[in-house]
């Protein structure tokens, strides 16, 4: 692949560790500003263009007429029970109707047609958990046990619309709990399997869950990991409207039981008949709920309906990573609880009918060269996965990869949040040997799928750049008043049309669905995050404008982190900002003022604190730092300045501070911390 340099990329510091825009204190223009130069272009090889999936031609279609173009993938990709009348019903923004009377079942496009097409002894999954045990399911077996399951599910009573809560590791029937509920009509919530009880239950009440669907445990670094204490603990009280918890036996923890509401995986799921025809359910008809951290410190449960995920996931799957699936090995490293984990993993790579590997564990355990030791065995072409953990495998040293056959990757793709152009030629050269492209892909929980990336055989790529939007969406870079900024400015990254995976809606909660969207900019999306675009048009993302945080890609709440803080008796208030990292793209500072009554007694008071904070929601949650200080920088309006306390945590010389209330507390911060 050739290499166009036409002078040595530059990053300003402040910018290339993920850096967040605080636009809410006036202070957005400088850091949109300041972002790298980076020059260099990668052409796409003449391998990619001879073959590549999805060429120019998408663009100037999509041009031509967004929901037509939408509609013809649609028709593509899936098979519909019953074929839809409309493209796109936008008659009430901001609730958007996609596909309006089409009917379509999800799990069979996943699976059951593959079969029916003589693709059942193809291998859809090749499992490899972390002790090292492994098992395979081609697409005849994989349908086999989701119909199972979805005979077993409806045994326990559960029928279309209700809701189904999954907190599993990564392991395969993760994926066949989600295909079930897909095929009978059920809704799941997947609940992350690292988050708390507490966590677990307040998404349980939110959705009223019928069904729970848990493992006994996993394997973490080497040791087992329990997980049906967290859902006992959960149900301890009463008031949930759980009525059953299936328990997968994964890693022979004892655990408690409740003989009248917890049931064994192998004996409902494995003795249930696998006999059971898929039917169609509407376009619109609701897939799954998503809980994502919001600023009010409530989680949002993000709605996504059928027919419109599916088609924007399966294009996106098939074009930004040209998927051949006759020959590829697909790797997602994402985990099932999070939105990468639904699109990319157990919905788009299936219906695609693409092979895939799933792995349960970390990437050093048993040893750092895990990995690519997966990669090796299962000759993996297609690679997909985070920026903070390209960034640990820097940290580790090439002579790890190094040691293993990586010849079979031919294109690596990241997710999360933004790669630093260091990282990006880190990942493009040490694993893929200096040849392969590498596709940088912007999106959320809310848009469902990928938005922006590059296009394998067809766009010259830059080291850090997310670049364009895919064909069939419109995105753009506005200023304060929505106005598009031009080249080579930044401002606030906007969706002026809707889209087929785009959510329908907070769950339960409408006005929050408006208000939280699109009440910033008239008649637009906006994605709460800052972004740039270059003097070539190409995008670049700044980071988050609003009060959450990005963690390895784990989008965390201040406030709900700050609530945690604060429940502890101890802390009298708290304020918490993400903090660039050079690992986690973020890490979680957190500022403290104790009671008056208690004791400051340092690091014994800090980790009582991040214990807390992971017991209240979850280990990811836990403050990399505490720092206690006699007091917070606020406005006379009592809103706080995190744009202060963030410039101390990163180390900076501390911004303007004149509409401070009180102009001496950035001094009383700075000597407390020098004590």
């Amino acid at each position: 692949m050739s290499q166009d340099i036409t002078r040595p990329g530059t990053v300003a510091a402040s910018q290339q560790d993920g850096q967040q825009v605080d636009s809410q204190d006036g202070q957005h223009g400088d850091a949109f500003e300041n972002l790298l130069h980076e020059n260099r272009k990668f052409a796409p090889s003449k391998e990619f263009k001879a073959s590549a999936v999805v060429t120019e031609a998408d663009y100037a279609e999509s041009e031509a007429g967004r929901p037509a173009f939408w509609a013809k993938k649609a028709r593509e990709l899936l098979t519909w029970n019953k074929d839809f009348t409309e493209a796109l019903d936008w008659s009430n923004p901001p609730f958007a109707k996609w596909f309006v009377g089409g009917e379509v079942n999800a799990a069979y496009n996943a699976l059951d047609r593959h079969v029916e097409n003589g693709l059942g002894d193809r291998v859809a999954i090749y499992f490899e958990g972390e002790p090292g045990d492994t098992r395979q399911y081609t697409y005849a077996q994989l349908t086999q046990e989701v119909k199972k399951a979805a005979n077993a599910f409806e045994s326990l009573g559960v029928a279309k619309g209700d809701r189904v809560a999954v907190y599993l590791p990564m392991i395969p029937e993760a994926v066949i709990t989600l295909l079930a509920c897909a095929r009978i009509g059920a809704v799941h919530s997947v609940v992350f399997g690292g988050f708390s009880a507490d966590a677990l239950r307040s998404r349980i009440d939110d959705a009223e869950a019928k069904l729970v669907v848990t493992a006994d445990g996993t394997y973490r670094r080497g040791k087992p990991s329990a997980l049906k204490p967290a859902v006992d603990e959960a149900l301890a009280n009463d008031g949930h409207t759980v009525q059953n918890v299936v328990v997968v036996k994964r890693n022979g923890q004892d655990v408690d039981w409740h003989t009248d509401r917890d049931l064994w995986w192998d004996d409902t799921v494995g003795t249930a008949s696998a006999e059971h025809t898929a039917v169609g359910h509407d376009s619109e008809h609701p897939l799954f709920i998503l809980y994502t951290s919001g600023t009010t410190g409530k989680p949002k449960g993000i709605l996504h309906t059928t027919g419109g995920y599916l088609t924007q996931g399966a294009y996106t799957h098939k074009a930004v990573f040209d998927l051949h699936p006759e020959t590829d090995v697909y790797w997602c490293t994402a985990d099932v609880g999070w939105v990468t984990g639904h699109t990319y993993v157990a919905y788009a790579p299936l219906v695609n009918g693409a092979t895939q590997v799933m792995y349960e564990g970390t990437p050093d355990s048993p040893h750092q060269g895990r990995w690519w030791e997966i990669v090796e065995k299962y000759k993996v072409s297609i690679l997909y996965t985070a920026p903070t953990a390209i960034r640990t495998f820097m940290k580790w040293g090439r002579d790890i990869p190094d040691k293993y056959d990586l010849s079979s990757l031919r294109l690596l793709g990241s997710v999360g949040e933004s790669i630093n152009p260091e990282a990006w030629m880190w990942y493009r050269d040490v694993i893929g040997g200096n040849k392969t492209p590498i596709v940088d892909t912007w999106w959320q929980t809310e848009t469902g799928a990928q938005m922006i990336a590059p296009l394998p055989g067809v766009t010259a790529t830059k080291p850090g750049s997310a670049q364009v939007p895919l064909p069939g969406i419109a995105v753009d870079v506005v200023d304060e008043m929505g106005e598009s900024v031009p080249d080579g400015h930044g401002g606030f990254l906007v969706i002026r049309e809707p889209w087929p995976s785009m959510l329908r809606g907070i769950w339960g909660d409408p006005e929050r669905f408006k208000e939280t969207y699109w009440s910033r900019f008239e008649s637009m999306y906006f994605a709460g995050d800052g972004a740039k675009k270059d003097e070539d048009g190409d995008i670049w993302l700044l980071g988050r404008v609003d009060d959450v945080m990005n963690v390895s890609g784990h989008r965390l709440s201040t406030t709900e982190i700050e609530s945690a803080l604060v429940s502890h008796p101890a802390v009298a208030e708290a304020a918490v900002v993400g903090a660039a990292d050079e690992t986690t793209g973020q890490a979680v500072v957190a500022f403290v003022i104790l009671r008056g009554d208690a004791v400051d007694s340092g690091d014994e008071i800090v980790q009582e604190l991040r214990n807390h904070v992971g017991k209240e929601i979850g280990p990811i949650a836990k403050p990399k730092n505490i720092l206690v200080v006699p007091e917070l920088p606020k406005t006379r309006s009592g809103k706080i300045m995190r744009r202060l306390l963030k410039d101390v945590a990163e180390g900076r010389e501390v911004g303007d501070a004149t509409t401070l209330s009180d102009n001496t507390v950035m001094q009383q911060i700075a000597t407390s911390l020098r004590k």
